[in-house]
């Protein structure tokens, strides 16, 4: 099963993540890869999700396969060149950039890329998103950003102007509904009730769906 499976209703996106992850395993010299990404999209659309499978695809040797121990530890937040940083406050300090910043510059240790998801990227403070932009302007050939928010204007437009953008739409009733009986193995009533109520989110979905 493939990291992007998780994906619901986001054909579009699935598409455009692998053609970077084919370009980037084979080198082409081509602007469908790029070092500074921006994931935005509803709640429960799956931003963080996509940010993190694309994380995966770049990182396994067979491009996302889902089940090798590249796969399963950047899904477990536990791959050693990957790091998810999710902010406990109400904002992102310029500190806690500084010291993302420095700790990417790391060589990868067993793989090609080093890869920083910041989740809430609409939490930067000002100095923060400052101390971030040169490092996106001028990026590690070795180090990919992968920046998550709402929208596109919950982001400083100095550095979603040098991000490429991923917009995430709301997945359709159907796609969800789909989704709970592949797999949480309910029963089509229970789904569909999940989907519709949850109105494309995805967690929200499941959890509806799978709690008594």
């Amino acid at each position: 099963m493939s990291v992007f499976s998780s994906l619901i209703g986001q054909d579009h996106i699935i598409e455009q993540l692998t053609q970077a992850v084919g370009v980037a395993k084979s080198g082409e010299n081509s602007q469908a890869m790029t070092h500074s990404w921006l994931f935005v999209g509803p709640p429960g659309s799956g931003r963080s999700n996509a940010a993190v499978a694309f994380a995966a695809a770049l990182v396994c040797k067979e491009s996302g396969c889902g089940k090798c121990t590249d796969c399963t530890t950047v899904l477990s937040s536990t791959h050693v060149d990957v790091e998810r940083f999710n902010p406990t406050g109400l904002s992102i300090k310029a500190d806690e950039v500084r010291e993302l910043i420095a700790r990417s510059s790391w060589s990868p240790s067993v793989g090609g890329w080093r890869i920083v998801i910041i989740e809430d990227a609409d939490r930067l403070t000002e100095t923060a998103a400052n101390a971030l932009l040169k490092t996106i302007e001028e990026p590690e050939s070795h180090t990919v950003w992968l920046l998550c928010a709402p929208t596109l204007t919950d982001v400083p437009v100095t550095i979603r102007s040098r991000c490429r953008h991923v917009q995430l739409r709301t997945p359709s009733t159907d796609s969800v509904e789909e989704f709970l009986i592949k797999q949480s193995k309910i029963d089509k009533q229970t789904a569909h009730f999940a989907a519709r109520v949850s109105q494309g989110h995805i967690g929200r979905a499941r959890y509806i769906a799978t709690n008594a």
